[in-house]
């Protein structure tokens, strides 16, 4: 008996000896990696939080579970992926303080910012820092030459409004339409260009000069000769996500019956939490996939963003591509490590597999909109809010 406790003691003790072993060596191998730092320069606080903080949380949630997996192998090297964030509070000097930050640091792809003001703010310093950036910002002219160190990470307003308003006017029967946007550059831009696209689709523009502060919290006032003129459509221009359900509620109040849209990404949380069933029906650009396209690794992907942060942002469906962009190309041509230049070569020809959708491909599109490849290509999902959750209602694509 005491031999055979012995023995399955010792049995035991190798067992865990072996175990620890196996652990040693395999936080040893982690512990070779070396570290690729990615940046992300964008608003995680105030009214637009929610945009740049989906950023932060997909590329966290994608960065855990690669490191996790062993890093990624990038040429002869596996790296340990390490996020590195700046909150610029939707300020264009802070997200110049942020791009600074990134270049001290030696860091080559940062994503963000979120708004046209930091986007182009950041520009000269990535341009002479060697920093390829990955703005969710819409001007032209951070994108056509002679710039060529932004990539847009989402599908444009000019890209997604002409696409809506065609679909709302061919399937829902709308003639007039009437815009809205805040006092401020991004949005009165985006305004300007929807507007535009829908004049081409012959729609009538009854209101195109309206705005508001972006502090305002009783839209009343401002949505009342609006809502008087009873467009069809009325367009919520780059609206921040804690704007719209006071935006939605208001005209609701008053009594507008119409649609309502907006081509800027928006929290279903926020939604429901601010307007409730008053914002059913409306329509705004969602994340880049839908439960019909999405591959396991998109299902693993929304499961473990949701296990780390207690809820899961509709927007992050596109927010996640930009990471899994620059690891990609990287891996495509290992010298764009430390060589911008090299990356920019690789960006013409460059083709992946997409892990989050179903018969897709990652490439680098825009030709037609800035006369070069300086776009993400993501899947342009346009949904419909209903009760608390966005619902699908066309998916498309961008050239």
């Amino acid at each position: 008996m005491i031999n055979r406790r012995s023995t399955l003691k010792s049995l035991a003790l190798g067992a865990v000896s072996f175990l620890a072993i196996v652990a040693g060596g395999a936080f040893s191998a982690q512990a070779e990696n070396k570290e690729l730092k990615i940046g992300f320069v964008g608003v995680t606080s105030g009214p637009a939080a929610a945009w740049g903080t989906s950023n932060v949380r997909s590329m966290q949630t994608r960065a855990d579970w690669l490191n996790e997996m062993g890093g990624v192998k990038i040429g002869e090297d596996t790296y340990n992926i390490n996020i590195v964030t700046f909150d610029d509070q939707k300020d264009p000097k802070r997200a110049i303080a942020g791009m600074e930050k990134m270049a001290q640091e030696g860091i080559h792809y940062v994503v963000g910012p979120n708004v046209d003001d930091g986007a182009a703010a950041v520009r000269p310093v990535a341009e002479s820092k060697g920093i390829i950036y990955f703005p969710y910002a819409f001007p032209k002219a951070l994108y056509t030459p002679p710039a060529s160190n932004a990539v847009l990470g989402m599908v444009a307003n000019y890209q997604s409004g002409p696409a809506i308003y065609k679909y709302l006017k061919e399937n829902k029967g709308v003639k007039k339409v009437a815009f809205i946007a805040a006092n401020e550059s991004d949005p009165l831009s985006q305004r300007d260009s929807g507007v535009a696209a829908a004049k081409e689709l012959g729609l009538e523009v009854v209101a195109e000069k309206d705005t508001y502060q972006n502090d305002t919290r009783d839209f009343t006032p401002v949505l009342t000769p609006i809502v008087q003129l009873k467009p069809d459509l009325l367009v919520l221009s780059g609206v921040a996500p804690a704007n719209a359900p006071l935006l939605i509620r208001a005209a609701r109040e008053l009594g507008y019956e119409g649609l309502i849209s907006a081509e800027t990404a928006q929290d279903a949380t926020v939604l429901q939490e601010g307007a409730g069933e008053l914002a059913n029906g409306f329509i705004s650009v969602g994340g880049a996939s839908t439960p019909e396209i999405r591959t396991p690794v998109m299902e693993e992907f929304i499961d473990r963003y949701t296990k780390k942060f207690g809820e899961y942002n509709d927007e992050s469906n596109t927010k996640v591509y930009a990471l899994e962009y620059i690891i990609e190309t990287l891996k495509a041509n290992p010298k764009a490590i430390d060589d911008v230049e090299e990356f920019k070569k690789t960006m013409d020809t460059f083709s992946a597999p997409n892990p989050y959708a179903k018969d897709s491909t990652l490439k680098y599109v825009g030709a037609t909109s800035f006369g070069q490849k300086r776009q993400l290509s993501v899947p342009m999902v346009v949904t419909e809010f209903k009760d608390g959750q966005f619902q699908t209602l066309f998916v498309g694509e961008v050239d």
